[in-house]
């Protein structure tokens, strides 16, 4: 049996980003092969937490698709 390796990156997306926007986002980060959690707290809007399988997945593939759906977004945490 293998270990499995998690690694968590934190993004920020516009603080004013609608909820519609969120969900959408939220929704498309979880059916990326490898993530295996998506945070993004009610009192913090602006930052979503991913954890994920590095060997499934990139932090540059989750941000793409975060911009993809949100417009703008960013790296703040590995």
């Amino acid at each position: 049996m293998s270990d499995i390796t998690l690694v968590d990156v934190t993004i920020h997306i516009d603080k004013d980003t609608d909820e519609d926007t969120r969900n959408n986002v939220e929704n498309g980060l979880r059916i990326i092969d490898g993530v295996t959690s998506v945070h993004m707290p009610k009192d913090k809007p602006h930052l979503i937490v991913v954890e994920y399988n590095p060997e499934a997945t990139s932090s540059s593939h989750l941000l793409t698709m975060v911009k993809e759906l949100a417009g703008h977004a960013e790296l703040i945490g590995l």
